[in-house]
């Protein structure tokens, strides 16, 4: 299916508390380092639960709330679709069998961690989950078409953020606060019309 295609479509839902807790269990085996690249291919692209427009959006605010990113965005989807179970449910998925997993791992990697052969290997793992995060953001860029800020602010915001965390190292908080902040501004300032417009609708 074409990206924009994708995009406009309607997105669909889990079946229901099992497909949601196997899901989510899916996206945690495999989500070594690039979880976001898997967690939009599996949400957006494969089960289409979300647009690339939501998906944006929903990983916005799961970015900026307490706790991991993927964690926060399966509890708000689990509790979307079946309320405070679903969201239960949703966490248990994420963390239930990649502990056990990063258990055995812990346990087997010990006798090993101070060989080079498995040092070189975590540097290869860490390039290739950097890969994975460009990646995706790239193929999400397209989804601030239809932002209601429109894309020239959005572009000049990405741009901002990552020259003040690459060149100017400044904290993380500090930029969600100040970059984060005006563009919560800005979108109030873009949106305030029509939420006015709707307002001022007559009734039937």
């Amino acid at each position: 299916m074409p990206a924009t295609a994708q995009s406009d479509a309607a997105p669909g839902a889990p079946r229901s508390r099992a497909d949601l807790f196997w899901s989510f269990s899916w996206i945690a085996l495999q989500g070594f380092g690039g979880v976001m690249a898997v967690v939009q291919r599996e949400l957006v692209e494969r089960k289409r639960w979300l647009t690339r427009e939501q998906f944006v959006e929903d990983w916005a605010v799961a970015q900026i709330m307490p706790g991991p990113n993927v964690v926060n965005l399966s509890m708000m989807i689990g509790d979307r679709h079946f309320g405070l179970s679903g969201a239960l449910v949703a966490l248990a998925g994420m963390l239930a069998l990649p502990s056990v997993l990063v258990l055995l791992l812990a346990a087997g990697f010990a006798s090993v961690a101070d060989s080079a052969l498995a040092q070189g290997a975590l540097r290869g793992m860490g390039a290739v989950a950097a890969a994975l995060i460009i990646a995706t953001g790239l193929k999400l860029i397209g989804a601030l078409r239809g932002n209601p800020m429109g894309r020239a602010v959005c572009l000049a915001l990405v741009a901002l953020t990552v020259v003040a965390m690459l060149v100017f190292k400044v904290r993380l908080a500090l930029v969600l606060g100040v970059l984060g902040g005006a563009g919560c501004l800005w979108a109030w300032h873009c949106l305030r019309p029509a939420a006015a417009n709707v307002g001022e609708a007559p009734r039937p």
